[in-house]
């Protein structure tokens, strides 16, 4: 199982988990009362029932007065406050109900602040603010804070309270007395920390401060060298931004600068703490609870600063490093730097600290006061106004925002009897005044671009895969175009994670996007899926496929030869990985140059593998062995050698072999070092990486006890959690994993014979997705299984099921905190096991080997029996594998293709007007379950994917083939323009031009069959057209809403074609039609078996054809000739000792005899052919009928199923 990372970036997170430790362990203990000895000044509230129900009653334990403090009962916002007489540091809170009374308050809201004025909501870790209180009057509800404050003032705001009763409340806060070193810096002034020598150099640092900001702009830190390395930190558009470079001088530019910035909206005049923790290049940086791992660029491991380090600013602006010119306008508290305490230096005037401008050592607090609109239509502030002004008129404020509408201020201006108004509101993201002098008289006036542009619900940013995040005041949402990924959170790789994946799905040979790592992070790898038969290759190649002559290199000087591939080490790691095999063709030509040194062995020339290791085996033999493949086989042209090359020869020889050892694949480089002699010369070919086999697709294990399971370490799933896999059993139930926490947990079972359930709970209580079949699950086949819980819409997908979503609350938990044990095929307490087998298990991109871990486990074993368990091709074409009780069958109702192993045409010819029109099944509705929104939507195939195929033959141009709408006024059509080109038209934007592509210039309308095979992934659209593969860029990757038909043939009465498209449209097609799919559906082959049913309508006269079996015939035959020649022609360049005639003559031979031997199987053919057409025929029926029952009953299941989802979704 694929579940190490890198261990060095684990043992620096060590060693700085470690020092934090250790600085932590320092502090002493702070849980002592520090209310109970308070005046009663130091109690208010925003009002009080009576007076023996006053705020200085509401102390813990006390019985006094009333028992406790309550609000009037016409409070609508009631608060008690506590005044702690100085800053303290506050760790738990405690409260309790009025004594004697049915009051107490059962949920509330903690506010903290310096002065009274400007409060901030104590969160809970997953910014949650609600806290738990009490259920009766006397109890005590103690609440630890997770992160202690520093404060001063406490107000206590109920939400909830007694249903019997009202709001009563006892309290008590507990912490310490909190020393505080403190400096103002007024946006002129910094402090100069001065080192004893010239330059400190340093390999580990610890800087930790607290800041409260009046400006979005400031530098805290900066401190820089003159061999180029710098520190700064720095607040930029109120975010803390960290640059930090060590020891790499070129590292000079803007784009290869480290800069890594966390939190929004800092210059809101609030304490943050800041904790930057650096151990050679690894260095986490923390704002308030938010952490970022990183490692340092550049060279070195020390951070060499010369004379000093600033803080709050820099004092001479355009020094090299500079990245902003303002200085830090606010307050900074208990400032250290590698143990120093630096304003306490300061404060003592020590020499180490110089003072810049005005420094003060306490901190000022502001004039003015921001308020904050939680809502956009309850909340809003009415101010008296001034005696009006009719001439004059002048308001000065500022704002931030995030909406991109809303109005910001309105005053209604009175002259005489004439209304007049002001108003100033934010329309489309810009600022909107708008002036009314009278009832029909109005100026108007529009400024600013996206002053919408405040980031707040975007950080923490729950956005994956660098997509982009945009808000609302109570919601987010992900952008994931161009990303390659989809999702609420674009968590989900849109691509397959093999090539082995896109030959079960019917594709053929071409160009594909690939992702090993699924959802992992990262990137897709964009590949060739070599796929011939049951046999498929993928091949990642590099910038230098064509032989390279090498000359002049000597040992001391080599010549080195670099391969960059398509894909990064991390992506080839990854895909060597998942690969049952990989390989690399390698060969070396030589004329008096050596691999080795005959004399002691030394490599003269070696290759080097990806981890830039040296290697000096060359094809078939084994690491650390000196031999090339002639030396296993016992073939070198000179046996005292074991390399051809190492025989020194003045005629051209070669070393070639393949390269089969994975770990070490690919090649990266080459070295050269003995072409320096007379005559003496080298050439190189290094093919593609060639992988094969995914050897997790069909990694399966056999359950056959109830109480066995499979045990696996825990992967990290807090905000993101994906599994799937396949399973079959016969079973009714039974649980397919398990994972559980202290309160947390997820589970993934067979809840009933047809219905599989997701459930999981991450504190709000427990969430339950269940899908359920209209055919039972429990029939010993294969079945898909996909969940996923995010942050914002957990989901459930079986097979091809409608998809189950959930919308979480906006308020709640976010992270899962589970155990350090998954359980795979059962439970921890062993009941309610899964009997049956599971597959290709895969969780957040991590492939588990089942097969490996039943080895060692009882009651489960590896491997799964059935025909149908292996990687083997028995069905083909989208075809499903079906176990029978003597044997197996091939289902073909989502292939175009038919016949017994999904592999025969299914052809149709269309006469003039003709045509097959395929109505879409509408989408599910929506429905309400238990309050929370549950969405039922069909298949990925509905979003940014297509998949369609198709074969034609036709004389006419132009033609329309194939077209696809939707109900949004979205198609994509493929015809053949006036000249006979083929031409594809996505139009995914109807406000927008429609993007063309034509993949083929020639003339297609030639009689002959053609194959069209189109995929599109979000932007990337991959052609193929015959053998020719191009890959286009759509402009946009919108996906396809609400599919309304698929036609092929002519088109009638749509007004939403381009001309163009509309002109062949109307053309229709004459010719044949074979093996048409449109992602899971076969149009043409549902015209032909279920003529009669709602989905399909056919216009015009059409007859059943054979053209694509027979163009298959003409196709293999012509290969068998071509593959002569081309064998020849092979024969005769690697045997250039033989005279051209003779090559000529056997070629003239071999190309007659060809000949003869075409026209005799062509005879032989036909006549068999019309010998056994009566046979072929019946048995062609009697195979059609079967087929015809099975789609039938397909096309019975869709109709019903449909009829139950309307049904059941009410």
């Amino acid at each position: 199982m694929q579940l190490s990372k890198s261990r060095a970036f684990a043992v620096s997170l060590t060693l700085l988990s470690v020092l934090s430790s250790a600085m932590c362990a320092s502090h002493y203990s702070c849980d002592g009362s520090l209310a109970s000895l308070l005046p009663a000044t130091s109690f208010q509230s925003s009002s009080h029932f009576s007076d023996s129900r006053a705020a200085y009653f509401a102390k813990l334990n006390k019985r006094d007065g009333g028992g406790g403090w309550s609000p009037e009962s016409t409070d609508r916002s009631p608060w008690l406050q506590v005044d702690l007489q100085d800053r303290m540091e506050v760790t738990a809170v405690a409260t309790q109900g009025r004594h004697g009374s049915n009051d107490w308050v059962s949920a509330y809201m903690l506010l903290y602040s310096d002065t009274g004025r400007i409060w901030k909501q104590y969160m809970l870790e997953d910014n949650v603010g609600r806290l738990v209180g009490n259920v009766n009057p006397d109890s005590v509800v103690h609440h630890k804070l997770s992160q202690s404050i520093r404060t001063r003032f406490l107000r206590f705001v109920p939400l909830e309270w007694s249903p019997s009763g009202r709001v009563g409340i006892r309290v008590a806060v507990y912490g310490c007395a909190y020393r505080s070193y403190v400096t103002d810096f007024d946006g002129r002034s910094s402090l100069l920390y001065r080192f004893n020598q010239k330059s400190m150099s340093t390999v580990k640092d610890v800087i930790s401060l607290r800041f409260k900001s009046r400006q979005a702009e400031g530098v805290l830190l900066h401190g820089e060298g003159q061999r180029g390395d710098y520190i700064t930190l720095e607040l930029h558009r109120g975010r803390l931004a960290l640059h930090l470079n060590l020891d790499d001088s070129r590292v000079r530019s803007s784009s290869a600068r480290m800069v890594v910035t966390l939190g929004s909206l800092l210059d809101d005049l609030h304490w943050h703490s800041v904790l930057i923790e650096r151990f050679n290049k690894q260095v986490n940086f923390t704002l308030d609870r938010h952490t970022q791992h990183f490692r340092t660029k550049g060279d070195g491991d020390s951070l060499e600063v010369d004379y000093e380090l600033s803080f709050g600013g820099i004092p001479l602006p355009g020094k090299p490093g500079t990245f902003i010119r303002r200085n830090f306008h606010g307050c900074m508290e208990n400032l250290y730097y590698n143990g120093v305490n630096v304003i306490d230096l300061a404060k003592r005037r020590k020499p180490q600290i110089y003072s810049v401008g005005n420094v003060t050592f306490s901190c000022s607090e502001p004039q003015l006061v921001a308020a904050t609109f939680q809502s956009s239509s309850s909340s809003f502030l009415l101010l008296p106004a001034p005696a009006l002004i009719l001439e004059d008129l002048s308001v000065r404020l500022q704002f931030r925002t995030w909406n991109p509408d809303g109005l910001l201020l309105s005053s209604p201006l009175i002259s005489g009897q004439e209304p007049r108004y002001l108003i100033l509101q934010i329309s489309s993201g810009r600022l909107h005044l708008t002036h009314q002098t009278s009832a029909l008289k109005m100026s108007e006036v529009s400024a600013g671009q996206r002053v919408n542009d405040v980031c707040d619900r975007c950080l923490y940013n729950f956005c994956e895969h660098g997509s982009r995040c945009s808000q609302t005041w109570s919601s987010f949402s992900c952008d994931c175009t161009g990303t390659g990924y989809s999702g609420a959170t674009c968590h989900n790789s849109v691509y397959e994670a093999s090539c082995e994946h896109y030959r079960l799905a019917g594709s053929t040979s071409g160009y594909f996007s690939i992702d090993p790592d699924g959802s992992g992070p990262l990137d897709p790898i964009q590949v060739y899926c070599n796929i011939t038969g049951n046999k498929v290759w993928t091949e990642v190649r590099h910038n230098s496929s064509n032989a390279v002559r090498v000359r002049g290199s000597t040992p001391q000087k080599p010549y080195v030869g670099w391969f960059n591939y398509s894909a990064s080490s991390e992506q080839l790691k990854a895909l060597v990985s998942l690969s049952e095999h990989c390989e690399q063709k390698i060969a070396y030509h030589c004329r008096r140059s050596r691999l080795f040194n005959p004399w002691d062995g030394t490599p003269l020339s070696w290759w080097v593998d990806r981890r830039g290791e040296k290697r000096t085996y060359w094809g078939g033999f084994q690491p650390g062995v000196q031999q090339c493949s002639c030396g296993l086989e016992e073939n070198c042209a000179d046996m005292n050698y074991f390399c051809n090359c190492d025989a020194d020869r003045v005629s051209w020889e070669n070393d070639t072999g393949i390269l089969s050892y994975k770990e070490q694949l690919p090649v990266r480089e080459i070295v050269v070092g003995d072409t320096y002699r007379l005559g003496s010369e080298a050439m190189y070919v290094v093919g593609p990486l060639q992988c094969s086999d995914d050897k997790f697709l069909w990694n399966a294990v056999s359950f056959y006890q109830a109480a066995s399971y499979l045990q696996f370490p825990a992967l990290q799933v807090e905000l993101s959690l994906d599994v799937s896999f396949y399973f079959k059993t016969a079973s009714p139930s039974g649980v397919f994993l398990e994972n559980m926490g202290i309160q947390d947990f997820i589970r993934v079972e067979l809840s009933s014979p047809s219905a599989v359930t997701f459930s999981f709970n991450v504190g709000d209580g427990p969430v339950v997705l269940t899908v359920k079949s209209p055919v039972p699950l429990n029939d010993r086949q294969w079945h898909w299984v996909r969940a996923e819980r995010n942050v914002k819409e957990p989901c459930l997908q079986v097979d091809q099921l409608p998809l189950r979503i959930i919308e979480t609350p906006p308020d709640g938990h976010l992270r899962l905190q589970l155990g350090s044990q998954l359980f795979v095929g059962g439970t921890a307490t062993r009941q309610r096991g899964f009997l049956g087998c599971i597959r290709a298990f895969n969780m957040n991109g991590v492939n588990f080997d089942l097969e490996e871990r039943a080895k060692v486990t009882p009651g489960v074993s590896s491997g799964c029996a059935g025909h149908c368990s292996s990687s083997a091709g028995l069905c083909h074409n989208r075809g499903k594998c079906i176990e029978k009780n003597s044997g197996y069958m091939c289902d073909c109702t989502n292939s175009a293709y038919g016949g017994p192993s999904c592999t025969e045409e299914m052809s149709m010819s269309f006469e003039r007007g003709a045509s097959v029109t395929y109505i879409f099944q509408e989408p599910f509705s929506v429905i309400q379950n238990r309050s929370v929104t549950v969405l039922s939507v069909p298949s990925q195939y509905s979003k940014t994917r297509d998949n369609m195929a198709l074969s034609f033959q036709t004389t006419q141009s132009p033609a329309m083939l194939l077209t696809v709408n939707t109900l949004s006024q979205q198609y994509v059509a493929i015809i053949l323009a006036r000249n006979g080109s083929l031409q594809i038209w996505y139009q995914l934007h109807k406000e927008k031009r429609p993007d063309v592509f034509s993949p083929i210039l020639s003339n297609l309308a030639d009689g002959r069959l053609h194959r069209v095979h189109i995929q599109r992934e979000g932007k990337d659209a991959f052609v193929q057209v015959d053998h020719e593969n191009k890959k286009y860029t759509l402009s946009y990757d919108a996906a396809f809403n609400s599919m309304k038909s698929l036609t092929l043939g002519k088109v009638t009465g749509s007004d939403v074609l381009d001309e163009e498209v509309a002109h062949a449209g109307s053309k229709g097609f004459i010719g044949c039609f074979s093996s048409v799919q449109y992602n899971h559906v076969a149009p043409l082959k549902a015209a032909l078996l279920n003529r009669w049913s709602s989905l399909v309508s056919i216009r015009g006269h059409l007859l059943e054809s054979n053209c694509g079996a027979l163009a298959d015939l003409s196709t293999s035959v012509s290969r068998l000739d071509h593959g002569e020649e081309v064998g020849k022609d092979n024969e005769h360049r690697e045997d250039n000792s033989q005279p051209d005639s003779a090559v000529i003559g056997g070629v003239v031979t071999a190309a007659v005899f060809s000949t003869l031997c075409v026209l005799a199987v062509m005879t032989r053919f036909l006549y068999q052919h019309r010998q056994a057409q009566r046979t072929a025929r019946l048995q062609e029926k009697e195979h059609q009928r079967s087929l015809e029952a099975a789609y039938r009953a397909e096309f019975h299941l869709h109709n019903s199923t449909r009829d139950s989802m309307q049904e059941y979704y009410i």
